[in-house]
């Protein structure tokens, strides 16, 4: 019961929800406006969807139920769902609070209503869930399959679906960022001497050609398979959990597809270099399936590292800051910068989790 993923993932949860509540964290100015007035408004405000209804719902409701599963798992089952609810009740009034200070944000006690029902609902899920039986066979499934020590690559391969949502440059690109960092970085150190120092300068970035597209796919979709591999050794259960990777990161993809463009839009990604890269993959994901954890960990680094060089390479293609108007205006806004920086940073963390991994004196072959 110490080993339990609900903490971790509550507190990444927990982080998600402040991004995604207080992006782009710029303009930030007293607007002459009391802070607790929107406490007294009138409900429901003038302007509202049914789809703000339903995201602030679903938004809180994991966050829960993995704090009072976590609650329940350290000794507190009576506690979990009240605590559970109060802190998420919490954490959304003060996301509420520090909203009247971005001019781009609106805060709404209904919001603050729905997310404290979302927390209600996903608490009491949790705490069904474990009266049920469920989650006791959840954990003799998870330590079956990857252990004690696998909790990180749950949360990493939990939190990968999301980070394919925001439309990528190349299917399963994570991690290009270079181009954008540069340019963050000239606006910074404008007219400034440091300027000279910039990763980029003269150096001419290259558009990706079919080769080294393909090659880029391919590798998105053996990443998430390797680090399933670090932990499972059961060749079966490899075989298995590689396959659903590779269904859920080609039905992400075409469901951010059918999201930016429109759903009968949702696979003309799907191209030649695309096809090939993501049979390529499959063949990839095949080939190590008899490999050591070890090895896999191994394995993975380099590949991490082989995929972001690659991408990193070549701009972002101009055509692709069309799609992202979809994302950046409109009902998306809420959740622009949550899977942007979720896109961009996946693949770092998880190189950084990788290095601990192997780094250990012990580690299971």
């Amino acid at each position: 019961m110490r080993h339990t993923t609900a903490w971790p993932l509550a507190l990444v949860y927990a982080v998600l929800i402040v991004f995604a509540s207080l992006f782009p964290f710029d303009g930030w100015r007293a607007q002459g406006i009391e802070p607790h007035v929107f406490l007294f408004a009138k409900i429901p405000p003038p302007y509202w969807t049914w789809f703000d209804v339903n995201t602030n719902i679903v938004g809180y409701a994991p966050l829960g139920f993995f704090l009072a599963l976590a609650l329940m798992r350290s000794g507190k089952p009576w506690l979990a769902a009240p605590l559970a609810f109060v802190a998420g009740t919490l954490l959304s009034l003060s996301m509420e609070f520090l909203q009247i200070y971005l001019p781009r944000r609106v805060p709404s006690n209904l919001d603050l209503v729905l997310n404290a029902a979302g927390t209600l609902i996903g608490a009491l899920s949790a705490v069904l869930l474990e009266r049920l039986g469920a989650l006791s066979r959840w954990s003799a499934f998870r330590s079956q399959w990857v252990g004690e020590d696998g909790a990180g690559v749950l949360v990493l391969l939990a939190l990968w679906p999301f980070a394919l949502l925001f439309p990528a440059a190349v299917p399963f690109g994570l991690g290009q960022v270079l181009e954008r960092l540069d340019d963050g970085l000239q606006d910074l150190l404008l007219s400034t001497p440091f300027e000279a120092w910039l990763p980029l300068g003269d150096f001419a970035l290259t558009p990706l050609s079919m080769v080294s597209e393909m090659l880029c796919v391919m590798l998105g979709l053996w990443i998430p398979c390797l680090l399933v591999y670090c932990a499972v050794q059961h060749m079966g259960r490899r075989a298995l959990a590689g396959m659903l990777l590779v269904a859920t990161g080609v039905g992400v993809t075409a469901l951010s597809a059918a999201l930016s463009w429109g759903p009968v839009h949702a696979w003309e990604w799907v191209d030649l270099p695309v096809r090939l890269g993501v049979w390529g993959g499959l063949g990839l994901a095949v080939i190590a399936l008899p490999l050591s954890r070890r090895v896999c960990a191994v394995l993975l680094l380099l590949v991490l590292v082989l995929h972001l060089s690659i991408l990193n390479q070549a701009p972002t293609n101009v055509y692709f800051a069309q799609t992202l108007q979809a994302w950046e205006q409109g009902r998306f806004i809420r959740f622009y910068g949550l899977g942007q920086w979720l896109g961009w940073l996946w693949p770092y963390v998880t190189l950084a989790y990788v290095v601990v991994r192997v780094s250990r004196r012990r580690q299971p072959a």
